[in-house]
């Protein structure tokens, strides 16, 4: 039997908006604030995430900042030629001021202003719920550019995304402007189906771990994001169980999934043993848990 029209209704929803609206301006505020160790530095702090997607459920409504340093970057040129890597070498000098120097002032900052609330975990910086102050992490990081041709600064083609790195020393690069442009961009173009069908599916990786169905953990909600917006537009219409059927249908007879991309277009969805995309055993897990729990409702 079909999920009901009802219950999809349900878990359209979305999670917490004032209460994480409020979090987020106490830390931004905060790392923002006059006196900090970097403040004279070029910097930019901005949501990513659930609740800067509009994607948040109330099980988990948690918020998820970035703050950028400029006065730097990292790249990638696995893309340029030697005589393009050696032109550039000479063009840009080392910075002063590094991603390293960053995290530490940012993590000191934090840690006077929330004490002992404040964790650094493998990848960001964990904030711990608080009265009203829900949990956030906070992601330090540098700009990145993935380049394509170099040739001096003014001539020069790349992609701009961010990169951090975890607590094994793995430099991890990622696009969240591109991953938020991107959604909004095939939610406009599903006649606002996506997002709520994005919150739906986030519900039922819940109830699919409550029961035994699926592992957690193994569904992020950044890889959900990005296999709805894979699932071609026209498919989005007339109710939620018919979005539902017409998106897993294309996912299990159509799709190729060694094709699809994640939302910010730089990275495959579905790899193995990379950072950035999901495990092949996983995305298949999740649709299958997805799948039985559609048929057995």
């Amino acid at each position: 039997m079909a999920i009901s029209e009802s219950q999809l209704d349900t878990w359209s929803h979305q999670g917490s908006i004032q209460q994480s609206s409020n979090t987020y301006n106490s830390i931004k505020n905060t790392l923002e604030a006059a006196g900090t160790p970097y403040a004279s530095k070029n910097y930019k702090v901005f949501l990513q995430g659930s609740y800067g997607n509009d994607t948040n459920i109330y099980a988990e409504s948690d918020v998820d900042l970035v703050i950028r340093l400029d006065d730097c970057f990292y790249s990638d040129f696995s893309e340029l030629n030697e005589g393009e890597k050696a032109a550039h070498k000479q063009a840009y000098s080392d910075a002063a001021y590094t991603h390293d120097d960053f995290k530490r002032d940012v993590l000191k900052t934090l840690t006077a202003q929330y004490g002992k609330d404040v964790k650094e975990g493998g990848k960001a910086i964990a904030i711990s719920p608080n009265g009203n102050r829900r949990k956030a992490d906070v992601i330090v990081a540098a700009q990145f550019r993935r380049y394509y041709k170099f040739k001096n600064e003014s001539e020069s083609s790349y992609t701009e995304g961010i990169c951090f790195w975890n607590s094994a020393g793995e430099r991890i690069a990622n696009y969240p402007k591109q991953h938020s442009v991107n959604l909004t961009a095939k939610h406009q173009a599903t006649n606002s189906w996506l997002k709520p069908m994005v919150r739906i599916l986030k519900n039922m990786r819940s109830r699919c771990v409550d029961d035994g169905l699926l592992k957690a953990g193994v569904a992020p909600s950044y890889y959900l994001e990005g296999l709805l917006y894979n699932v071609p537009s026209n498919l989005f219409s007339t109710s939620y169980q018919t979005c539902f059927i017409n998106a897993f249908n294309w996912l299990q007879e159509e799709a190729e999934k060694e094709k699809l991309v994640c939302a910010n277009e730089q990275y495959y969805l579905l790899r193995d043993s990379t950072h950035t995309c999901w495990p092949k055993a996983d995305g298949d897990a999740f649709i299958n848990a997805a799948i039985n729990l559609w048929n057995n409702w």
